[in-house]
């Protein structure tokens, strides 16, 4: 083991008042692997491994904003174990945690990658799902109009950019026309470069990389995923409510709902959460979450978002060239009425209402899109489905 990087991380423990064997499991595991650059996309499983059940620690990331747990929490009681075997399928997966809440029930708890039901993990692209449901509540509190107002009447900054013409339901659909690049494997791809991106003074980074952008084709004509949208997203309801955006999904979800644990979502270089990704929690409050929109966005027994919110969100607004998919508001969607939030090297919450279902991942796959990953994880819905179904047809006789 390099001499300096348990160094660093002896200066890291003294500097918040622990010893080195007092650190928990999760900092102990970084001691090997501690990763020294910022660019996630291209660590090594061991680096990932050991970093995204502690991304708000990395020294070379380590700036976050805390999402506060309240004092009462949303149970998940114990239900009938489900019938199916998941233990090739995790280890297949590189799963840390897998959650499985049927009728508000948990009817299976499994983890693996050395993390427990006490641990947080990375998000990725799970956290676009809570950003458009804060847009939701934005509307609801008053602080957005209209899903019709342009971009640059919240972000005046944009004015003068391709952005000039891009609406707010355009942002949320990934539908903008801007051209943008998101192979996770290109280290020139602009999903690469721009949380690196170098802003000019007193603009936020998001703001000065995505405002130079050019445009592909005509606003609301082309789906393209583009991360960096989902975090201009969090820089229009940020200057919409005035408020970070920690601290409106804490007023509005995390502690009106109950979730168990506190969680973090990290900022970027000027200050800002990294919308498009980066929240920590647990499996289990990832599973809550799935429940909250299940239920219909209602916590501490009001109505977090506008009627008709959910209906819209997670329905196809975006055809994305793949059949019996489609895109919503920053949820993926089924033609069968389910949808899921996802995140590259397998995170996910996958929520089907005809079963009342909630299956929340998170994972550490080899690459950051699998291509045997993520089908299999597709086929693992499909299998959850079929027990619920076998154990209603099994019922009804």
């Amino acid at each position: 083991m390099k001499k300096w990087i348990v160094g660093l991380l002896l200066v890291i423990a003294a500097a918040g008042g622990i010893g080195w064997f007092s650190m928990d499991k999760d900092m102990r595991s970084l001691a090997a692997n501690l990763p020294t650059d910022r660019n996630v996309l291209f660590w090594s499983i061991a680096q990932r491994d050991a970093a995204f059940r502690a991304m708000d620690r990395l020294p070379v990331l380590a700036k976050a904003n805390i999402i506060d747990a309240g004092d009462s929490v949303y149970p998940l009681p114990k239900g009938a174990p489900l019938s199916i075997d998941v233990d090739a399928y995790m280890k297949a997966q590189r799963t840390a945690g897998l959650v499985i809440v049927q009728d508000g029930k948990i009817r299976l708890e499994k983890y693996g990658l050395d993390f427990d039901g006490n641990g947080k993990w990375t998000s990725f692209s799970v956290a676009k799902s809570f950003t458009s449901t804060l847009v939701g509540a934005a509307i609801k509190d008053g602080y957005i109009k209209s899903l019709d107002d342009k971009v640059t009447v919240y972000i005046p900054e944009m004015k003068g950019s391709a952005y000039d013409d891009v609406t707010v339901a355009q942002l949320l659909t990934m539908t903008s026309g801007i051209k943008w690049n998101e192979d996770y494997e290109d280290p020139k791809s602009d999903v690469a470069r721009f949380n690196e991106h170098k802003p000019e003074p007193g603009i936020d980074t998001t703001v000065s990389y995505m405002r130079k952008l050019p445009r592909e084709a005509p606003a609301g004509s082309k789906w393209v995923y583009k991360t960096g949208e989902t975090n201009l997203i969090g820089v229009l309801v940020s200057k919409a409510t005035g408020k970070t955006l920690s601290a409106y999904l804490t007023e509005k979800v995390w502690t009106a709902f109950g979730m168990e644990q506190d969680a973090s979502w990290l900022l970027g270089s000027t200050g800002a959460e990294i919308s498009g990704c980066c929240l920590q929690a647990s499996t289990r409050d990832y599973a809550r979450f799935g429940q909250f929109i299940l239920g219909g966005g209602v916590a501490a027994g009001k109505a977090v978002l506008p009627d008709g919110w959910i209906a819209r969100a997670t329905t196809k607004q975006a055809d994305i060239g793949n059949p019996g998919r489609g895109y919503g508001f920053q949820w993926w969607t089924y033609d069968d009425g389910s949808y899921a939030a996802q995140g590259i090297f397998g995170q996910g919450i996958f929520i089907d209402p005809k079963r009342r279902l909630v299956i929340a991942s998170n994972s550490n796959w080899p690459r950051a899109s699998d291509p045997i990953a993520g089908p299999a994880r597709e086929a693992f819905y499909k299998k959850v489905q079929a027990a619920i179904d076998a154990e209603t047809a099994k019922g009804s006789k």
